[in-house]
């Protein structure tokens, strides 16, 4: 028997302002709120409300036995809420079927773990709490920002209560072994980890639409052709991509509403075919071994490491920059600078200064409003200085918490 595990990332960032040098210290409006609701609502109108409205139907038609999860972040959450507040009572219809997952993740889809786990802890419970108030659920597996992974933070979502998590089955930890089945993160107790099908989840997202691939076109029956031999040899096959394959990285020309359409009932013709979330998944599967992970991986590029995002000097010199402020920031306790520090977190805005170029990565720089990455870290950097000035006139009558923050001078 074989399960297929659906898992979508649902995010969009706060997109900056080309912020020029001549506004630091007089315009601290950063956020390009016209760029942002504009995508915000190409992307509902192409993606997020068609989608929702096929997923809820095969669920309707196939009486919940397909079944789907979601990471979505807060950053899109909120936008929603600003921009396009249908689309999240469409998610909420999808939830309420029963038949769908929600995960958590850091609110800022940010890389916080790599600097501050007091400031990941922080944005984790962010989400948890936004996820409960919008549809009344609370995720029990977890997901951290593009499949960012290590023992690590195992280590730390076991401690903050979660049963799964995801990361990416690279064949560099995986070795001999294979992706479809569950693991024990190496040193914990209780949390098993869901690794992704790489191949079977980029023959989706990535080659779907590549005329030069040797598989195109790529049909429902074809693609039900690799997964029914997993029987007998694994458990799960889990098929982790970005939502937005649908409609945005995916054209509705390229049929791939079509195939997804017909997917669930070709794979379910075989009688010991299944779909689970990854809560289900965890419940139902035993591990297979435990599995030693010690060094970062994701799921970005071919390299499937942390390059996309602190592969240059530019952007671990942004990183640590924004970080260094973490003490003075939250000292504030003010609700504006903490939002535009966490905003500024964002791991988008690092992915937008990547010199490095592989067509698998092409899908992240797609809603980049920078014509060069340079342009990306100057903008940034740019904001981060007017930013560091309000921190520091907030803080000037209080010497003792400045003294703390020597980046602030």
């Amino acid at each position: 028997m074989v399960s297929v595990c659906f898992y979508f990332q649902v995010h969009q960032p706060y997109r900056m302002k080309k912020y020029p040098v001549f506004d630091i210290g007089h315009n601290s409006d950063y956020w390009d709120d016209e760029k942002n609701r504009s995508i915000m609502r190409k992307v509902a109108d192409k993606c997020y409300l068609p989608t929702n409205q096929m997923m809820l139907d095969l669920i309707n038609k196939t009486d919940k036995r397909f079944r789907i999860s979601y990471s979505i972040s807060g950053a899109a959450l909120q936008q929603f809420q600003e921009y396009t507040p249908e689309v999240v009572d469409s998610f909420r219809r999808l939830v309420e079927t029963g038949a769908v997952e929600l995960l958590d993740e850091t609110y800022y889809h940010s890389m916080a773990f790599l600097y501050s786990r007091k400031e990941f802890r922080r944005q984790v419970t962010m989400h948890r709490k936004i996820v409960k108030e919008l549809f009344d659920y609370t995720p029990q597996v977890f997901r951290n920002t593009e499949l960012v992974y290590n023992n690590q933070v195992a280590h730390t979502i076991e401690d903050m209560g979660y049963k799964g998590i995801l990361a990416e089955g690279a064949d560099r930890v995986l070795g001999w072994r294979s992706p479809n089945y569950l693991y024990r993160p190496k040193g914990t107790k209780k949390i098993k980890l869901l690794l992704k099908n790489y191949k079977l989840s980029d023959d989706i997202a990535f080659r779907f639409s590549e005329r030069s691939w040797k598989e195109w076109p790529l049909t429902s029956e074809k693609f039900t052709s690799w997964v029914n031999p997993v029987n007998g040899s694994g458990n799960t096959i889990n098929l982790f991509m970005d939502y937005e394959t649908f409609g945005e990285h995916q054209w509705e020309s390229t049929g791939i509403f079509n195939f997804m359409r017909q997917l669930p009932w070709e794979i379910l013709r075989h009688p010991d075919n299944s779909f689970k979330t990854p809560s289900e998944t965890v419940d139902s599967y035993d591990v297979m071994a435990e599995l030693d992970i010690p060094h970062v991986v994701s799921w970005a590029d071919v390299e499937r490491d942390l390059s996309a995002w602190l592969g240059n000097s530019m952007q671990k010199s942004s990183a640590e920059a924004l970080y260094a402020l973490e003490d003075a920031v939250i000292a504030s306790k003010d609700k504006k600078l903490i939002e535009d520090w966490r905003k500024l977190q964002t791991a988008d805005h690092l992915y937008y200064m990547c010199t490095k170029w592989f067509n698998d990565g092409d899908v992240h720089k797609y809603f980049n409003v920078y014509e060069r990455p340079h342009d990306s870290y100057i903008a940034f950097m740019n904001v981060l200085t007017d930013f560091k000035i309000r921190l520091k006139k907030f803080h000037a009558t209080k010497p003792a918490a400045f003294a703390l923050n020597p980046t602030l001078g």
